[in-house]
């Protein structure tokens, strides 16, 4: 069985609207789209392009996927970010598309049936961005590795990672942070079974 992988970018604050751009995403009257670029540098990039490597499909939301499918067919051919998306078989949340241009994409209506299938056929299929499909797939507990690009800064608004619905779950740090030059910090977590709590912290010491 493959792993659904998230691939996410974040502030501090746990908000992942619109890094990559003022217009982006505005819902809610969102004002600091665009917030990405002043941490990302070549090392942070490198690690970036080395996960896209990985990858073997591609799990979007709608909005995501109309971005996505507006640029990467039309990118150079010798990008490798663009060689690896249009090459792989991709996948969309939709309920209103039905004849998708990009090549190779399937449109998921069921997503969380769907999804647990996508699973069993792939090694490693990535979600980028996608917060609304996020938020069906944490609430469905379809996420098995989260890859958490944190950025130093805070808006107090937003759209956040973790919503009312989000299942109650344990995650396990599988590899150590890694902090870059302009200050973004990578964590990877993965799937670790049920959240342990009604622990008593004083007997926990004493025991150690």
């Amino acid at each position: 069985m493959g792993i659904i992988v998230v691939d996410l970018f974040s502030t501090l604050d746990g908000v992942y609207q619109a890094p990559g751009g003022p217009d982006e995403d505005r819902e809610g009257g969102f004002e600091f789209g665009g917030w990405q670029a002043p941490y990302f540098d070549k090392e942070s990039g490198e690690a970036i392009g080395a996960g896209i490597d990985r990858l073997d499909a591609l799990l979007l939301g709608r909005k995501t996927y109309d971005i996505f499918a507006g640029f990467w067919p039309t990118a150079p051919a010798d990008d490798p970010i663009a060689a690896r998306f249009n090459s792989v078989p991709k996948y969309v949340a939709s309920h209103t598309l039905t004849d998708p241009d990009w090549a190779g994409t399937t449109v998921l209506t069921d997503v969380a049936a769907e999804v647990r299938a996508i699973r069993e056929r792939h090694d490693e299929t990535h979600v980028i961005g996608s917060g609304d499909l996020l938020q069906t797939l944490l609430t469905e507990d379809l996420v098995d590795r989260l890859n958490l690009w944190l950025c130093p800064v805070t808006f107090g608004t937003g759209k956040r990672i973790f919503r009312d619905g989000t299942v109650p779950a344990a995650f396990a740090v599988t590899q150590p942070p890694r902090a870059f030059p302009k200050g973004a910090i990578w964590l990877v977590y993965e799937r670790a079974g049920d959240v342990v709590t009604g622990v008593d912290i004083e007997a926990e010491r004493a025991e150690t």
